[in-house]
């Protein structure tokens, strides 16, 4: 239990990381960013922990972090926004796999493993969004009305078909490391290298506004 805790905090901290830091470079640089943000890293992470520590319940405990993380960094359209779905995210992820055996001996050919990473990607991205529609504006003076989100759901729909794409890649590749053993990592190693990898990440999302202001 210790150490899938520990797992929570380091792998939500470096999700968190990504959504603050590369996920903006990317945006500035013309990128989809929300789209790679939700299929490579949201999906990569928690499918890579739901392997490698084969606990149901844990990516819902990264989305809380690397949500969290989110709203200590105040750049970006819309900090609450996005920390919202990456919230949903993690908890969308645990639906769509837990049913799923520990093992993930459900996933043994490629079309399965691909069809799993299409399902997640495009989920993750659709109902993470849909959920910002609805829970933002009780964070904001807008208010919400359900035809706005109807209008606008076809489009919200639509936008789910690259981050589907990629991550029916993004799944069988990460895969691929199935048979790594998180549990086999000494203790002694582990946890000071966990500690050290999320106060590290904490510490630069939290410091890279004040540089970027301090410039």
């Amino acid at each position: 239990m210790k150490k899938m805790l520990a797992g929570i905090i380091v792998f939500g901290s470096i999700w968190g990381f990504a959504e603050c830091i590369i996920g903006p470079m990317l945006s500035d640089a013309g990128f989809p960013s929300g789209v790679l943000m939700t299929s490579i890293f949201a999906v990569g992470f928690m499918t890579m922990t739901r392997m490698m520590y084969k606990q149901r319940g844990m990516q819902i405990g990264m989305g809380l972090v690397a949500g969290t993380l989110k709203l200590f960094n105040p750049c970006g359209p819309c900090v609450i926004c996005s920390g919202i779905a990456i919230m949903a995210e993690g908890v969308i992820f645990e639906l769509i796999w837990f049913s799923m055996s520990l093992d993930l001996k459900e996933l043994e050919i490629f079309t399965m493993k691909s069809s799993m990473g299409v399902i997640s990607a495009y989920c993750c991205f659709v109902g993470g969004y849909i959920v910002t529609q609805i829970l933002t504006p009780f964070f904001s003076a807008a208010g919400f009305y359900v035809i706005d989100l109807i209008n606008f759901l076809p489009q919200i729909l639509s936008s789910g078909l690259l981050a589907a794409i990629i991550g029916g890649f993004m799944v069988p590749i990460v895969l691929v490391l199935r048979d790594f053993d998180i549990y086999r990592v000494k203790d002694r190693v582990y946890y000071p290298i966990t500690a050290a990898i999320s106060l590290l990440c904490w510490t630069a999302v939290i410091v890279s506004p004040v540089l970027t202001l301090g410039l």
